[in-house]
C-alpha cells in the first residue's frame, strides 16, 4: 500500500475494450481487497454500473491513497473521483448534507457531488463516491484573495442557517455541539479521568502527574461553565456548522474569474452557535491572518443582520469551543485506556494536559 503522497497503484491493461474493462474492474476489486478494505466488491460493482463508459475507453485506472478509509480512483481520461469509506451514521448524514441540507439553503454547490452509494451485505460499511475537486485547498495555498473567499462563504452559510427550520432535523440527526457539548464532554472527561486515579502499568512515572493537572484545568473549566454558557446562550441563534473547518478541508477554486469556496469532509456536521466553527478557522489560521479574518467575517455577519459580540466576549466563546473539542478528545482516549489498556491513549493525555496549558484566546484584546 503507498501512501497519500506517492504514486498510487497502476491497475493493467489488456487487448480488447471489454475484457480489459473486465480486467480493470477484477483488479481494483483486488487492490482495495489487498488493503482490507471490506466491500470492495460492492464498490466496483457500483462504480462498474456508473462509470462503466469510461473504464471500457481507458487502458489503465491508478488508484491513491489519500488517507485512511478515502481514496483517490483516476481514469485514465483524466477524470478522478473520490471512494469514502463510512460508517452507517455517517454516510446519511453525510447524504443528508449534500442532497437535503446544504440545497434548502441555496449552498447544494458548495460542496461535493455525491455520485453514488454502496455497501456489504452486513451494513457495517458504506461506500460513497464523490466528485473529486482536485488539491486547491486553504492547506496548500493561502493567498489573501481565497482566504477572504472562504471567510466569506462561511459567514454566508451562518447568516443564512441562523435559526432555519431545518436545524432541529440537523442536531437529531446528526449532532449538538453547543452548550451541551461543552458541559457533557468535560463531565464526562473528568469522571473518565478520575476513574484513573490508578495508572496502568503500561504508563511512565509522569502519567500520574500529568493526570493530576489535567484534571485541575478541567475542574477550572467547570467551574466556570455557567459563564461560559450564558455566553454561548446570548451570541444569538444557533445555525448550521460544518464542525471540523480545518484548512484542509476548505478548497477555493476559480469560478468566472472570481476565487469561490466549497467545503470537503462534513462528517462533523451540527447544530450550534457560530464559534464552534469560527474558532476552529481562526486557531487553525497564522496570529497575524486572525485580525482580518475575524473583521471580514464580521462584515459579512453584519450585512446579514447579525452583528457579532465583542472581542473580549468573542475569545470567550472561541476559548470555550476549543476547550469543548480537547475535552471531547481526552474523553475518548480515557476510555480506551480504561476499556482497552491502549497505550497510544497514554501519550496523548499527557500531550493534551501540555496543550490545554498552553491554549489561549485566538485575539489579541
Amino acid at each position: 500500500m503507498k501512501g497519500a503522497n506517492q504514486a498510487g497503484m497502476e491497475v493493467g491493461e489488456m487487448p480488447g475494450v471489454t475484457s480489459r474493462a473486465i480486467h480493470l474492474r477484477e483488479r481494483l476489486e483486488r487492490s482495495l481487497g489487498e488493503m482490507q478494505e471490506p466491500g470492495a466488491a460492492e464498490i466496483c460493482e457500483l462504480l462498474w454500473e456508473t462509470m462503466r463508459p469510461s473504464l471500457d475507453a481507458e487502458a489503465s485506472i491508478r488508484l491513491e491513497m489519500l488517507k485512511r478509509e478515502v481514496y483517490r480512483l483516476r481514469l485514465g481520461s483524466g477524470q478522478s473521483l473520490v471512494l469514502k469509506r463510512l460508517e452507517p451514521a455517517t454516510a446519511q448524514t453525510d447524504r443528508l448534507v449534500a442532497e437535503r441540507w446544504l440545497p434548502a439553503l441555496g449552498f447544494g454547490d458548495r460542496c461535493p457531488q455525491l455520485l453514488g452509494a454502496a455497501a456489504p451485505r452486513d451494513g457495517c460499511w458504506v461506500w460513497h463516491v464523490y466528485e473529486d475537486l482536485g488539491h486547491e485547498t486553504l492547506a496548500t495555498n493561502r493567498q489573501p484573495e481565497r482566504l477572504a473567499a472562504a471567510i466569506d462563504f462561511i459567514a454566508e452559510l451562518h447568516t443564512r442557517a441562523a435559526g432555519h427550520p431545518l436545524l432541529p432535523e440537523v442536531r437529531w440527526r446528526a449532532r449538538d455541539q453547543g452548550a451541551h457539548f461543552f458541559t457533557a464532554n468535560l463531565r464526562d472527561a473528568i469522571a473518565a479521568l478520575e476513574a484513573l486515579v490508578t495508572p496502568p502499568r503500561v504508563a511512565p512515572p509522569e502519567f500520574a502527574g500529568a493526570r493530576e493537572r489535567l484534571l485541575h484545568h478541567l475542574y477550572d473549566l467547570r467551574e466556570d461553565a455557567p459563564r461560559r454558557v450564558r455566553a454561548m446562550e446570548e451570541a444569538g441563534p444557533e445555525t448550521l456548522l460544518h464542525g471540523d473547518l480545518w484548512p484542509k478541508n476548505v478548497f477555493v477554486c476559480t469560478a468566472n474569474g472570481a476565487p469561490r469556496a466549497r467545503l470537503i469532509d462534513w462528517d462533523h456536521v451540527g447544530a450550534g452557535p457560530f464559534s464552534y466553527d469560527l474558532s476552529t478557522f481562526l486557531y487553525r489560521s497564522a496570529a497575524e491572518e486572525r485580525p482580518w479574518l475575524l473583521e471580514r467575517y464580521r462584515a459579512a455577519a453584519e450585512r446579514a443582520g447579525r452583528p457579532l459580540p465583542g472581542t473580549a466576549e468573542l475569545n470567550l466563546l472561541f476559548h470555550t469551543a476549543e476547550s469543548a473539542r480537547c475535552a471531547h478528545c481526552i474523553l475518548f482516549d480515557a476510555m480506551a485506556v480504561l476499556n482497552d489498556g491502549a497505550a497510544w491513549a497514554i501519550g496523548e493525555i499527557m500531550d493534551y494536559e501540555r496543550w490545554l496549558e498552553k491554549l489561549r484566546p485566538p485575539l489579541a484584546e
